[in-house]
């Protein structure tokens, strides 16, 4: 059941606060992520860093659920609620992934695609923060996520093809087996951390077209 937005308590629009928190932190683990690939020293610290978040991510993910279980009327769709807190969810998780695989793997120094792929992702979490951030200031303020769905979508497409061309790199240039499974378990989640963000913007677009 939805309640107009003029009207909703502070236990209502805590949704809203809490997935803009859930945005904040992919930022954060994007951040972290992006430091990681330039910057490629202290790796453990690095990706501890980012584990920490992650497992704060699912905190936030966890206080979404118990507060649909505790709350009769919610902003907008309890499906989309879910659904939204998921796919953000879903982002971190890859990220974190592709970071416990740079250590676990042994590598040696990241390459040019991971780097770039990093700066995609910033990018994507930049874009679902200010999305996310509109949530809470009323169905006036919706339309204007429109645009940065769209713009996730173009990042998503882009990495995509950055993905492709350091897979054909993998495999054309001479790597040695063993580091082309290891890069190609790390594009792959670099890849799929954007993928994500593309469905979390997918559902935000659902939600702003629902409520129009």
């Amino acid at each position: 059941m939805r309640l107009s937005m003029p009207f909703l308590s502070q236990k209502e629009n805590r949704f809203f606060f809490l997935l803009h928190q859930s945005a904040m932190n992919i930022q954060q683990v994007a951040k972290k992520f992006h430091d990681l690939m330039e910057n490629f020293e202290n790796i453990e610290a690095k990706v501890k860093e980012i584990k920490d978040l992650e497992e704060f991510g699912d905190q936030v993910i966890h206080d979404i659920t118990h507060s649909l279980h505790t709350t009769f009327l919610t902003p907008i769709d309890r499906e989309d609620i879910l659904d939204l807190a998921g796919r953000l969810d879903d982002v971190v998780d890859a990220i974190d992934e592709a970071a416990q695989y740079t250590l676990e793997y042994g590598i040696k120094t990241p390459t040019d695609y991971a780097s770039q792929l990093a700066v995609i992702i910033v990018k994507c979490a930049d874009e679902l923060e200010r999305a996310t951030s509109l949530l809470g200031g009323g169905t006036s303020k919706w339309k204007e996520i429109l645009p940065m769905a769209v713009e996730i979508n173009r990042l998503e497409n882009e990495a995509d093809q950055i993905a492709s061309q350091a897979m054909g790199n993998l495999f054309n240039n001479g790597y040695d087996v063993i580091d082309v499974l290891k890069w190609r378990d790390i594009y792959n989640d670099m890849e799929e951390a954007t993928d994500r963000a593309e469905d979390a913007a997918n559902v935000l677009e659902g939600i702003v077209l629902k409520h129009s």
